[in-house]
């Protein structure tokens, strides 16, 4: 999702954020100040590339004390495992599920950066899902969660998918999805944007930030770690022109922080 300023106007972007509360509304009952605490954001508010931030307390959760500033029944592949969501994503799925976790990724860092997440398997998704499943034992998974580029995979996404499959996705298809080749197999389409509770203030808004807590626990408890994986060093106008151009390159690998001012 790209923004876009009316013009003359400009636009604070930044999220994924980890800081310290500093101040609180009168209304806020599960912070105080001085609390370490981590969130998303709200796209309809300034982001997080700001020394201070409003944000609220029903999309925050505890930031992690530990940290600083024969197939299973359901085989999951996650399409460009390696970034930042599909780095916490796939360690999530291996903690708290049964399932065979399959992460692709095409470039020897970040095949290396997956196994050291300690996928199931990791396969090339520069050719083609059927092909590259099929020289692992494995003929079809039952869920699919596509991170990027899923119009380029998406018939293939649909010929790996076992009946009543599920696939779910977060990013934006240059070319629109055809959901007709969908039906023969009853494949289940879930489209998830981050932002969604906190845009129109869903009845479960508070859950986001208890999900957050859980994670939380599960890093303190060494379940999962941390998917850092480059500091930009300060948060400052040059420095987000390097993360930024570097994110858009697509060989991002976990994720970009920057920390400080």
């Amino acid at each position: 999702m790209r923004a876009q300023p009316s013009a003359g106007e400009y636009k604070v972007l930044g999220w994924d954020a980890v800081g310290e509360v500093s101040a609180i509304g009168e209304n806020v009952s599960g912070f105080k100040v001085g609390d370490k605490v981590w969130y998303a954001g709200d796209i309809t508010r300034a982001g997080a590339n700001s020394e201070y931030h409003l944000v609220d307390e029903r999309i925050v959760g505890k930031q992690p004390a530990s940290l600083s500033n024969m197939h299973a029944a359901v085989r999951l592949l996650i399409i460009g495992a390696a970034g930042g969501v599909g780095s916490i994503l796939s360690q999530l799925a291996l903690a708290l599920t049964n399932a065979t976790v399959i992460g692709t990724a095409s470039r020897k860092e970040s095949k290396e950066w997956l196994k050291g997440l300690a996928l199931d398997y990791v396969i090339d998704h520069s050719k083609p899902l059927s092909q590259e499943l099929a020289r692992i034992g494995i003929e079809d998974v039952t869920h699919v969660i596509s991170l990027t580029h899923t119009d380029s995979h998406y018939a293939e996404i649909v010929k790996v998918l076992a009946p009543q499959g599920q696939l779910a996705l977060i990013d934006d298809p240059k070319i629109p999805l055809d959901i007709m080749q969908l039906k023969l197999k009853s494949i289940s389409l879930h489209w998830e944007l981050m932002f969604t509770k906190s845009m129109f203030k869903t009845a479960d808004m508070h859950s986001q930030g208890q999900l957050l807590n859980a994670v939380s626990a599960m890093v303190d408890q060494g379940k999962i770690v941390s998917t850092l994986a480059e500091h930009y060093g300060l948060i400052n106008a040059e420095n987000l022109k390097k993360a930024h151009a570097f994110i858009e390159s697509g060989k991002a690998i976990g994720k970009v922080v920057l920390a400080g001012f």
